[in-house]
């Protein structure tokens, strides 16, 4: 069974721990351990989260499946990007599942989650950014109906950044 909850600060315990093992699982690889290192210290720390979960354009979810913490999303409301003209729209800032959990559907499930809450906030669409080295996170955005819009690098630490797309589903369409 599946079960998506939004995070409160309530939760941080637990974005604190799955956070980094996620990114891990999914980035680990495209970089030196320092830099992956770096990454994780700036972003996925006591503070950065308590501030996002306090937000009003932020929401995170938590997916668990049989009771199992496997993975979580960061959206932004209202975010824009160079490459989307159109206007209130969602930025997908994260979607991660463990390892552990691949296979099993849950990211399309976490994905439908997301686009009908953005949605429901009267949002347009949707943007994200992909690594260009993740040919299954590609084509699974794709298989979601985003599509390539441009590209940018995604900061790993000061001397390291990721070649990424810029993806994009206009809800219009």
């Amino acid at each position: 069974m599946t079960k998506i909850v939004r995070a409160s600060t309530q939760h941080i315990d637990e974005l604190l721990t799955l956070a980094p093992k996620s990114f891990i699982d999914s980035h680990g690889h495209s970089a030196s351990a320092s830099d992956i290192d770096y990454y994780i210290e700036r972003n996925f720390n006591e503070t950065i989260f308590r501030n996002e979960l306090l937000d009003k354009q932020i929401a995170y979810f938590l997916i668990y499946n049989d009771e199992q913490l496997a993975g979580y999303s960061k959206l932004t409301l209202n975010a824009t990007n160079s490459c989307v003209t159109t206007q209130s729209v969602t930025k997908l800032d994260r979607l991660y599942l463990l390892k552990a959990f691949y296979g099993r559907d849950l990211g399309k499930e976490l994905m439908l989650f997301n686009l009908n809450f953005s949605k429901q906030n009267h949002q347009q669409g949707m943007w994200l950014f992909v690594w260009k080295e993740n040919p299954r996170a590609i084509a699974f955005y794709q298989k979601n109906g985003f599509k390539i819009v441009g590209e940018g690098d995604f900061k790993i630490s000061e001397s390291h950044s990721n070649p990424n797309h810029i993806m994009y589903l206009d809800y219009q369409v």
